[in-house]
């Protein structure tokens, strides 16, 4: 059963050597690893890492995240890059999708070593799921599959809101960004039966338009809490720091 789910940015930027010697982000990072300290500290039987991929799939740990993919030298980070449950006769799986590897090495720099499973969602837009119809629906099945038995598990998912807030946004700009950030991020805080319907209710063609990369993860989180469950929801950090919206927020079911 679900227990707790946690939601982190999906950027490279949010591990320490990935921007060089340059110090970014550091209140996102910060608040990012207070949350999933707190995710661990419920002492989960197992954690689900989701995250946007290029296709949907789902992989058992132990893992060896890179952010080569991102053009980021491994060596010079400050966290490391070996998550899971490791075993020394299992090779660990080569993980080269940058949100999934942001997510996995997060989990290590917070010291967890117990089962993982990874799950990585493609993004509405991304073909042939462009604007699938019943894509919401899918997901949430996926999510209450990983969720369902007995043991308590954790959902830590790595995913963005809107990339076109304003002129130094990595897409260009969209005046509906703001509007639809600040909705999200409302019914994420409230967590109620109503927020989690406008949640799953939002349109994957305008997440993909404002290229939310949130969208797809989050709503295997919608699927894996139980309808009449009572969510205790906290967002503790929200920021824009290049044009698109970074928030970490905790939902508990406990």
């Amino acid at each position: 059963m679900l227990d707790n789910a946690t939601l982190v940015p999906d950027t490279a930027l949010l591990v320490p050597g990935a921007a060089g010697a340059a110090e970014v982000l550091p209140e996102v990072r910060a608040a990012a690893v207070a949350a999933v300290e707190a995710l661990l500290a419920a002492s989960p039987a197992r954690v689900v890492v989701v995250a946007p991929g290029r296709a949907d799939r789902m992989m058992p740990g132990p893992f060896a995240p890179t952010l080569a993919a991102a053009g980021i030298d491994d060596a010079r980070l400050g966290w490391p890059l070996t998550a899971g449950d490791v075993h020394p006769d299992v090779t660990p799986t080569r993980v080269d999708g940058p949100a999934s590897a942001v997510a996995l090495a997060l989990l290590a720099r917070c010291g967890w070593s117990g089962p993982t499973t990874l799950a990585e969602v493609a993004p509405p837009g991304t073909e042939p799921l462009t604007v699938a119809p019943g894509r919401a629906a899918e997901l949430a099945a996926l999510g209450y599959g990983l969720a369902s038995g007995p043991e308590r598990v954790a959902f830590l998912v790595a995913g963005s809101f809107s990339a076109r807030r304003g002129s130094d946004a990595p897409l260009e700009h969209d005046r509906r960004a703001a509007a639809v950030d600040g909705g999200m991020l409302a019914d994420l805080a409230d967590a109620g039966p109503d927020a989690r319907v406008r949640l799953a209710g939002m349109a994957p063609d305008l997440a993909a338009e404002l290229a939310v990369t949130a969208w797809a993860p989050w709503q295997l989180v919608l699927g894996a809490v139980p309808r009449r469950a009572t969510v205790r929801a906290a967002v503790p950090h929200v920021s824009a720091p290049f044009g698109a919206t970074y928030a970490v927020a905790s939902w508990s079911t406990r």
